[in-house]
């Protein structure tokens, strides 16, 4: 725990340096403070913060500019979240209302971008892919290729290693049997099924079932919805730097890590925070994630939120996000009831 007057200068100095994305000199936080300290005085308390880790010393400049770790100390225990103006909160109300269902994930990411000048970003629920046909081909005696289609159109080849040998008009059988009692069902069903019918299936259809079902969960698909990404080219955080530029858009481009973080979000209350590299999930130091998990009817179906610089206005992003995900929530839940 940072003494009371460390933890009012670093708050200070982390509110003037995202207002002012400028490094903070000591003359600056002694006319913020509002505490009357010497320079001396203030500069020994920022040499203790930095040696703490909470702020560093750009090459370039006298002042400091805060860490990731600094950031983290403000959101979880210095920030004031600032409640949100009313033309804030009908406009939100306006764009998510649920007598306009249509586009509502994407509204919501233009609204969180449009709001915060940042990238907005909605996860939506995953979309269970159903049995539309499968095939097993005899490759040798213990080699048998799957080939998978989902309802969805989508084609999986896989090469599966079986525990015994197999026949190709055994794997033409079992093909056929699969196909006549499971096609048109989810993977999840066809899961639960198959672990009450296991006895009654043979041996040999139940093993190369639950095959098909592992192959075919696992293309179950997940959406990322982007909107406002070029806000960031304007933030000079990134626009100032080509490789930070090029490596936030391979995130972007890639989603792969931005799924796996929003994913980890779903599982969460409330709103998350990651900042910078801390947590591994974010994969630039100087990129922020704010996050909230939507539901419908009490079951969590996604994850949204916004995408920006280190050097965010948290104290008003965090209630946008939070009060997007909220009506998005009861939007969601109404167009199912009227659905």
């Amino acid at each position: 725990m940072l003494a009371p007057r460390s933890s009012h200068l670093l708050k200070t100095l982390i509110e003037r340096y995202i207002a002012d994305g400028e490094p903070v000199g000591s003359r600056s936080l002694s006319r913020h403070s509002g505490l009357e300290l010497s320079p001396a005085t203030i500069r020994n308390v920022m040499a203790d913060l930095e040696e703490m880790g909470f702020v560093a010393s750009p090459h370039t400049s006298a002042g400091r500019v805060p860490t990731p770790k600094g950031y983290r100390l403000f959101v979880e225990s210095l920030m004031v979240v600032k409640p949100l103006e009313q033309t804030d909160i009908s406009r939100i109300e306006g764009s998510l209302a649920p007598d306009n269902p249509t586009q509502l994930v994407s509204a919501a990411a233009n609204l969180m971008s449009q709001l915060t000048h940042f990238a907005g970003v909605v996860m939506t629920a995953r979309r269970e892919s159903a049995l539309r046909h499968v095939e097993f081909l005899r490759l040798s005696d213990r080699r048998v290729l799957l080939i998978l289609v989902t309802s969805d159109g989508d084609v999986q080849n896989r090469v599966l290693t079986t525990d015994r040998p197999y026949s190709q008009p055994q794997l033409v059988e079992a093909a056929n049997v699969i196909n006549q009692q499971f096609v048109g069902q989810t993977f999840a069903v066809i899961r639960e099924r198959l672990a009450a019918e296991l006895n009654r299936l043979r041996d040999d259809i139940g093993t190369l079932m639950a095959a098909a079902v592992d192959v075919g969960e696992g293309v179950n698909h997940e959406a990322v919805v982007l909107a406002g990404e070029r806000n960031l080219l304007t933030a000079d955080d990134f626009g100032s730097n080509m490789d930070r530029m090029r490596r936030l858009f391979e995130v972007f481009e890639q989603k792969t890590s931005l799924l796996h973080l929003l994913d980890v979000s779903q599982k969460a209350e409330g709103v998350q925070i990651y900042i910078g590299g801390e947590s591994g999930l974010v994969p630039l130091d100087e990129m922020s994630v704010v996050a909230a998990p939507y539901e419908v009817n009490g079951r969590v179906v996604g994850t949204l939120g916004v995408i920006g610089p280190t050097r965010m206005a948290y104290e008003r992003v965090i209630p946008i996000v939070d009060l997007t995900s909220r009506l998005l929530s009861s939007a969601l839940a109404q167009q199912r009831a009227d659905g």
